[in-house]
């Protein structure tokens, strides 16, 4: 009997341990979770990963023109009447030769291939057609400073920078603002902005506000 007894204390001095041990777990989980919520809040995002994200993220919002040189006639992607010929040929990098009411042939110059081929980013390429395309960058968007970091979580955080454009010497002609552009008609003027890369170029930095969030690859701006 005294053995039984000693059994059955023993029993309950282990059944007794069971919740408390559990108590202490969820004590412990609790208190890590918060601890590595602090400190992802005191780690944050810094100015240079900040930095490092805009700057990709306005890398891939390059502007640039595309054009045929040869004989080329207006498809669905582009019309040989188009401004943008006009425009580059005005500058004395194209010159120009009607054929028909849709076909031209335009000849690059050899100021224009030197021009062209100075300016980082510049694809060439032949085409089936025996035409030769042209990929030319004529603006980037770059970045002024970060205004401010905003936390909302360990994993988001708002941003707030300023970002101006940056022209190349064929992206100067582009400038919807310049004499160049304001030469053209009302119309050929829509169509440089709106197909072939002509915009306000020269104004004031813009003020722009985006999300990122981190994820297991670091930080990124929200889609």
């Amino acid at each position: 009997m005294p053995e039984l007894f000693e059994q059955e204390v023993a029993m309950e001095k282990r059944s007794s341990w069971g919740p408390l041990l559990l108590v202490v777990v969820l004590v412990g989980s609790m208190v890590g979770g918060v601890g590595y919520y602090v400190y992802q809040m005191k780690k944050g995002l810094s100015q240079e990963e900040a930095t490092t994200v805009i700057n990709d993220q306005l890398k891939a919002k390059a502007v640039s023109v595309h054009f045929h040189a040869g004989k080329v006639t207006s498809d669905m992607d582009e019309q040989a009447k188009d401004p943008h010929y006009k425009l580059l040929a005005k500058a004395g990098y194209l010159e120009v030769k009607d054929v028909s009411w849709n076909t031209i042939v335009a000849t690059v110059t050899p100021a224009g291939e030197k021009e062209f081929a100075s300016i980082p980013g510049f694809k060439k390429w032949d085409n089936p057609d025996k035409t030769v395309s042209y990929e030319i960058p004529i603006a980037s968007r770059k970045l002024v400073k970060i205004d401010s970091v905003t936390l909302n979580g360990p994993s988001a955080a708002k941003v707030e920078y300023e970002w101006q454009w940056q022209t190349t010497d064929v992206g100067n002609l582009f400038d919807a603002s310049g004499n160049t552009v304001k030469g053209f008609s009302t119309w050929d003027r829509q169509k440089l902005i709106d197909k072939y890369g002509a915009d306000f170029y020269k104004g004031d930095p813009k003020k722009q506000l985006v999300t990122m969030t981190k994820g297991d690859k670091g930080w990124k701006v929200a889609e």
